[in-house]
């Protein structure tokens, strides 16, 4: 680390002792926490947890606040939202090109920053177009520092290590959602909803940036030296990867996930009437997703040791089959929509761990960021249509439909990345 790297995260670890002083000022004392990578992450994963609680979750937590206060239609609100998803992956590629040119602190920080500038306009906001360009800007923002420029960050970073990382931010986000609806509720009762997105953004700006920042110097901390000889990253290199069928074998695999989990999550209420749930039970289904993710994640940190990424992979994608039949049995008994959700949303939880860590060692980690941005474009715009997709599905042939589909895509995708493991077992070992 240079000297300038050296001074930064010496101030950055003063102040994360003076932050967490409190909390166990012990566990802090091997500066800069070099020892202990799950306390180094702490800062960054409740930074993440921030960001995904107001620069995403918000929009689903305060749409029916919007939807009765502004006089728009659902449709002209929630459309905002799709720009939003599809700019955003439209985007990965290039944030991943930043992070490989070494850029990834002044993206990461700067997007945080305009995202909470951009929360404050729009508790002004009272036309659509003011509403449509703020959200277009968050789709900016979040192609910059949501978890597919957070992961590549750590990825590049803490090399080897990278799952474990990730794996230990996601246990943190996973409930922004937990974190966002009761939040944009109480705070709307209270403030009304512009005050309540003033509260978000002031949250954004005085903790979350912070933190983001210390987050990322104490990360440095554990940067793996480059290997001698190791290619300086290569903007041109995409060229080379676009060429690779083993790239085209995961973004194909993993891009069924993101339609798969978009028509579901997008559609559960309907689906779960559909089924014959009681209102009652459906709103405690819905309420257990954000829970079932955490925990798949922390059964993958359990047994990251006895399973390689290519198996943790399949039960990825297993998982999310079984419980997708569970749903299509549950017009039969209700109660299997209750236990269709473990599986599902657990397996589900490792998909945002393992697609990051499949792809370094698949691909390797030589320009890793721009290979990562790449791999998300098919991933979030798959995601994006698919409430499009399973609304003129559901028209034409019912959510029996939706739901078998959902089957045959997950299955397929998973056939995709064990061919693609295969291809790059064959093609031997790549830049690590």
């Amino acid at each position: 680390m240079r000297d300038g790297g050296r001074h930064e995260a010496f101030i950055a670890h003063a102040v994360g002792r003076r932050i967490f002083g409190v909390l166990g000022a012990k566990m802090l004392e091997t500066a800069p926490l070099r020892t202990n990578l799950a306390i180094a992450l702490i800062p960054l994963a409740v930074a993440e947890t921030l960001v995904w609680a107001a620069f995403y979750y918000s929009f689903p937590a305060f749409l029916p606040a919007w939807e009765a206060s502004l006089g728009w239609s659902r449709a002209e609100i929630s459309g905002a939202f799709t720009a939003c998803l599809v700019l955003t992956g439209l985007l990965a590629p290039n944030a991943g090109i930043l992070i490989d040119r070494g850029y990834s602190k002044h993206m990461f920080l700067g997007a945080i920053a305009v995202g909470a500038l951009l929360l404050a306009l729009l508790s002004q906001a009272t036309e659509l177009w003011q509403f449509w360009t703020i959200w277009l800007g968050l789709g900016i923002v979040n192609a910059a520092c949501l978890y597919e420029a957070c992961f590549a960050i750590v990825t590049v970073t803490v090399g080897t290590a990278s799952r474990r990382a990730i794996t230990i931010v996601t246990l943190w986000a996973g409930f922004a959602g937990t974190v966002s609806f009761p939040s944009a509720y109480a705070l709307g009762e209270a403030l009304g909803w512009r005050g309540a997105m003033l509260v978000f953004a002031g949250v954004i700006a005085f903790i979350a940036l912070p933190l983001a920042w210390l987050g990322l110097n104490w990360l440095g901390g554990f940067r793996e030296p480059p290997k001698s000889g190791a290619a300086v990253a290569n903007p041109n290199g995409k060229h080379t990867i676009l060429r690779n069928p083993v790239f085209w074998l995961i973004g194909l695999g993993f891009a069924t996930i993101g339609i798969v989990h978009g028509m579901i999550i997008s559609h559960i209420r309907p689906i779960l009437d559909d089924r014959g749930v009681e209102v009652a039970l459906a709103v405690i289904v819905a309420s257990m997703f954000g829970p079932m993710q955490v925990l798949g994640r922390i059964i993958m940190l359990a047994i990251e040791k006895r399973v390689s990424s290519i198996g943790m992979a399949i039960i990825c994608f297993v998982g999310i089959a079984a419980g997708l039949v569970l749903l299509a049995l549950a017009r039969i008994d209700p109660i299997l929509a209750m236990i269709f959700v473990v599986p599902y949303a657990a397996a589900y939880g490792i998909v945002s761990i393992i697609r990051p860590v499949l792809t370094a060692e698949f691909l390797g980690r030589e320009n890793f960021g721009t290979i990562a941005g790449l791999l998300a474009l098919p991933y979030m715009l798959g995601f994006a249509i698919a409430p499009t997709l399973a609304a003129l599905i559901w028209a034409r042939s019912g959510y029996d439909a939706v739901i078998m589909i959902s089957i045959v895509l997950t299955l397929s995708g998973c056939v995709a990345v064990l061919i693609g493991g295969r291809k790059a077992a064959a093609q031997g070992p790549l830049s690590k």
